[in-house]
């Protein structure tokens, strides 16, 4: 919960879907890293599996250690009344020698609006004027994991013995999924930032739409309904391989901006509430799916992928039509986008001090 809004309220504005994205980027580096674990430890008779949980500390100690190094975020030094230590932070990120008052003035003032109401965060993101905020802080972690990935990265193993693959090769078959979504979480750092965050979820969904349909054909024409039939090693590759795309289309588009977005709408007054919505669906949504994934494959089978890909053309048409682009724009300014979204508009009004100081930067971009 807090990494990705420690993220976006430290890196600068032209470079943070970069920095937030740099989030999942390291989540793939662990999903890959346990999932090579846990392929050397099957080769381990009896005590295997204890060596794959009980690695699981040496990430945790790190956590542990860096959390003690870092300093806390200015808006957040801010909301607690320590201005020189906020001013202080903010110049440790941006350089000794960066100007920082204009940008920690900005900071401030969205710090003092949030000041003069005096309800709690909970109660605010009720409020008519945060609608869209509550909209995307459960929408965008929901639909998340309706696309089916977590439930392809959690059973991969089961997905691949279904279509043909030995025990072993399944497992290396997770090893490779980790891989690729490593390699097009990359790519989405590299271009979220140039191209924006709607063209990276449009793309990615489409491209996930096709290889779901294609997986849900192949299965359904080579294992047949009742789940029996042998798939020919061909069409076990092409599986694999529509399986890794569609892990790459997740990785540069739904995987890395369900962090960002939810860690930059967010005005500072309902941040802690938004950001805590957000990632409660994650976990709740990934303990449903994967609770009922197994029995939804035996029942559905291969409409099982038919059942995702309906749910990702749900979801990129309502990127399409509800979520503004956020590229480049300060969080202080982002009232400013929903209050001229041709839907939200009706909910937002942005605050003076983003009309006055920060919508001719927002207009630019």
């Amino acid at each position: 919960q807090a990494a990705p809004v420690y993220l976006a309220e430290t890196a600068p504005a032209k470079w943070r879907g970069a920095f937030t994205t740099g989030f999942q980027l390291f989540l793939g580096i662990g999903n890959l890293t346990a999932n090579l674990t846990n392929y050397g430890a099957a080769r381990i008779p009896r005590w295997g599996w204890r060596l794959s949980l009980g690695l699981a500390a040496a990430p945790a100690s790190v956590i542990l250690v860096g959390a003690l190094l870092i300093s806390d975020t200015p808006s957040s030094l801010l909301v607690r009344g320590r201005e020189e230590q906020a001013r202080a932070a903010l110049r440790r990120v941006r350089g000794a020698k960066a100007d920082v008052d204009a940008e920690l003035e900005g900071v401030a003032r969205a710090v003092e609006a949030a000041r003069a109401n005096e309800e709690g965060a909970y109660r605010r993101i009720l409020w008519r004027q945060h609608r869209p905020h509550l909209v995307m802080a459960v929408a965008v972690p929901l639909l998340q994991q309706l696309t089916g990935v977590i439930v392809i990265a959690f059973f991969s193993p089961v997905l691949f013995q279904t279509a043909g693959f030995g025990s072993n090769a399944s497992l290396m078959g997770a090893v490779i999924l980790g891989a690729v979504n490593l390699g097009s979480t990359l790519v989405s750092i590299a271009t979220v930032d140039r191209y924006g965050r709607r063209v990276l979820f449009l793309t990615g969904g489409l491209v996930m739409i096709a290889c779901q349909v294609a997986v849900a054909w192949i299965m359904g024409s080579q294992i047949g309904r009742d789940g029996e039939s042998a798939m020919a090693r061909r069409y076990s590759v092409a599986v694999l391989a529509l399986t890794c795309v569609f892990s790459a289309a997740f990785g540069w588009s739904w995987g890395p901006l369900t962090w960002v977005i939810p860690g930059e709408i967010f005005p500072v007054e309902i941040r802690s509430a938004g950001q805590g919505i957000s990632v409660a669906v994650n976990l709740g949504a990934t303990f449903v799916l994967t609770q009922t994934f197994l029995a939804m494959l035996c029942s559905f089978k291969y409409a099982t992928f038919l059942y995702y890909a309906a749910w990702v053309a749900v979801m990129t048409a309502f990127v399409w039509a509800f979520l503004p682009e956020t590229k480049g724009v300060p969080l202080e300014a982002m009232g400013a986008v929903w209050a001229r979204h041709w839907y939200w508009r009706r909910f937002v009004q942005p605050p003076p001090a983003a009309k006055d100081a920060m919508l001719p930067e927002v207009l630019v971009n």
